[in-house]
């Protein structure tokens, strides 16, 4: 594992934004090329007039297929031909278009095993609609596509912080409808699953927010908290997943309470996202847990307003393809030893308190007592009474 290039997909996004500038500056680094094999999916020729306006020297490699990817090139997969006028800056359906192109072979060719980890430049979430792409974003796209019928969850990290999110892109007005103990339940469990898996965290503390100000107030502001929430988190305490809150959110992040916990849960994407944003101003990461694929993009959009100008900060997207690299990885490492499992040994019980105990199976006859001799007057006896029968 240690020796191996992982290949990473990157689609170029929006073609207007600045995904062709921060995919290339991270590539000026040649080192990034001993740490994995990147292959680029979109246009060649969009590719070459971003690096020209930006005075940017990465080179890259044209290929056609995915399977035709060196090691320490930067590979550049062809996914259209037509020319697509490029307008930094300002969101067009041509731009939309080419987004789509891009992540539609990126999905083909996960299904046919061709790359190992996928990293996805911003979109335009509106120009990239069309009768293939009638989602919200890219983790609802994704999930339809390749998720095979695993729900997938957004979670927004950084090394000091990591918040998932129960509703993700929806309108302010749907949200209290759409929370209920059974999807809390369910986002709660794949968010514990994947501290687990994904980023190796024994026994994860998660921390769940309230829906309400003041998380309600004992009912005066609203009543989720202890009909919906509260209940969710003491079934997910049932289960063995260490749940606590629900947490006001309005003072959770600024009193740095995060930093107790190994993720928090928030309700819906601003509770979640603006004060994640405010922490991690540069290295955030977007990382969709839950699915087969390992999906990761960095934690900003297009930035039609600095696209072209060579201002864009390219660290979110290093950190997106290091935390794909990471995630595939440790993964590989938590899934090798149940390829295999040993046989049970252990049987596990429970006493007060929850706290567990183990008894080791024997054989039914291993520890039954024998008689001691001079033990048992009449077993010897009746042993002797039998030796005098036999010998006569």
């Amino acid at each position: 594992m240690e020796d191996k290039k992982i290949r990473v997909a990157i689609t170029h996004g929006d073609t207007n934004g600045i995904g062709y500038e921060v995919i290339l500056k991270v590539f000026e680094d040649p080192a990034m090329l001993e740490l994995c094999t990147p292959i680029i999916y979109g246009s060649p020729k969009i590719a070459a007039y971003h690096r020209k306006a930006l005075g940017l020297e990465t080179n890259f490699s044209i290929i056609n297929n995915a399977n035709e990817a060196h090691d320490g090139r930067v590979n550049m997969l062809t996914c259209f031909d037509d020319e697509v006028k490029v307008d930094l800056g300002q969101p067009t359906a041509e731009a939309g278009m080419a987004a789509f192109k891009a992540l539609d072979r990126a999905m083909s060719d996960y299904r046919e095993g061709l790359y190992d980890v996928l990293v996805t430049a911003p979109i335009n979430k509106a120009t990239i609609q069309n009768p293939e792409f009638m989602f919200h974003g890219h983790t609802e796209y994704i999930e339809d596509s390749v998720g095979n019928g695993q729900k997938a969850l957004m979670i927004l990290m950084n090394e000091d912080l990591r918040v998932a999110l129960v509703t993700t892109h929806l309108a302010i007005k749907d949200i209290a409808s759409a929370i209920t103990k059974e999807k809390i339940e369910e986002k709660a469990t794949i968010f514990h699953q994947a501290l687990k898996r994904d980023f190796r965290i024994s026994n994860p503390r998660i921390a769940i927010l309230s829906l309400n100000p003041h998380a309600g107030d004992n009912g005066l502001i609203g009543t989720e908290e202890n009909d919906i929430i509260k209940p969710a988190i003491d079934e997910l305490s049932s289960k063995g997943i260490q749940a606590f809150g629900p947490y006001p959110a309005d003072g959770f992040f600024g009193s740095g309470a995060y930093s107790h916990f190994d993720g928090v849960l928030a309700m819906y994407h601003d509770q979640g996202l603006a004060p994640f944003k405010t922490i991690a101003v540069t290295d955030g990461v977007n990382y969709t847990a839950g699915l087969p694929i390992v999906r990761t993009s960095p934690d900003h959009g297009t930035a039609y307003d600095i696209a072209g100008q060579g201002k864009a900060d390219e660290n979110s997207m290093r950190q997106a393809i290091f935390t794909a690299i990471d995630v595939f990885r440790n993964r590989i490492n938590y899934d090798e030893p149940l390829q295999n499992p040993l046989p049970k040994l252990f049987h596990e019980k429970r006493e007060d308190g929850d706290k567990a105990r183990f008894s080791i199976p024997r054989p039914k006859d291993m520890f039954k007592k024998t008689p001691e001799k001079g033990g048992n007057k009449e077993a010897e006896k009746d042993a002797t009474d039998k030796k005098t029968d036999a010998e006569s």
